[in-house]
């Protein structure tokens, strides 16, 4: 199986070469303004990692203030070292006001770096899955009434009764039965009677009474005969 030739892309040429430059440049204007040695090439690579970690956070997770804050501070250092070694300052005599960016950038990096890998995103909801319309129901069909021989209404018809027939006539009601009620226990009504009629002016009801002596109500109604 034969390898496939390798292929040189123009673009990624083209990135490393503009990389590079960047890089560069950011090395020089640092160890001009103080920060010699491995600092000045820290100071690049710094300054292109937060730059990359804001793109790679927008491409993924979508606009965010956060991550446009944080590219723009990135792109803004970068293309500043690119024009301040380009002969508009005097690397051999740095302002002080430079010194000071350049020395506070690894506290800014630091802090926007941890910033964009350890803040939440806020997603939007994913939209609710349209709903499937329930099935119409089938028409019911009523079975139709069997034929049911018409019969005749006893109120309405004067077949349905005869005239001669007369309807029976009703049992009569037996009569309750007599309760014995004790006479000691009648005169002990008569005592909460009378004791209820003077406090509250009225005469005791049949309620009242069998819950002051506390008896069955039949025998209640039993008592409270004998007391009128």
């Amino acid at each position: 199986m034969a390898r496939p030739a390798l292929r040189v892309d123009a673009v990624l040429v083209q990135a490393v070469i503009a990389g590079a430059l960047s890089f560069a440049h950011l090395h020089d204007l640092a160890a001009a303004a103080g920060q010699d040695g491995w600092k000045a090439w820290a100071y690049p690579i710094s300054v292109d990692l937060l730059l990359v970690a804001a793109w790679r956070r927008l491409r993924t997770d979508g606009p965010s203030r956060l991550a446009w804050c944080w590219f723009v501070i990135a792109l803004v250092a970068s293309l500043g070292a690119n024009v301040a070694t380009a002969g508009l300052l005097d690397l051999g005599d740095v302002p002080a006001w430079l010194r000071i960016l350049v020395a506070a950038w690894p506290a800014l990096a630091f802090m926007g770096g941890t910033l964009l890998a350890h803040s939440a995103t806020s997603r939007e909801p994913d939209a609710p899955a349209p709903s499937v319309p329930a099935p119409e129901p089938l028409p019911t069909v009523e079975p139709e009434p069997a034929a049911v021989a018409a019969e005749p209404d006893p109120v309405t018809d004067p077949v349905a009764v005869p005239a001669s027939e007369e309807p029976p006539a009703l049992p009569a009601a037996e009569p309750s039965p007599v309760v014995p009620v004790p006479a000691a226990l009648v005169d002990h009504a008569r005592k909460v009677a009378a004791d209820h009629e003077e406090r509250t002016g009225a005469r005791i009801d049949t309620d009242t009474l069998r819950a002051r002596l506390g008896v069955p109500p039949h025998l209640a109604d039993a008592i409270a005969a004998q007391l009128t």
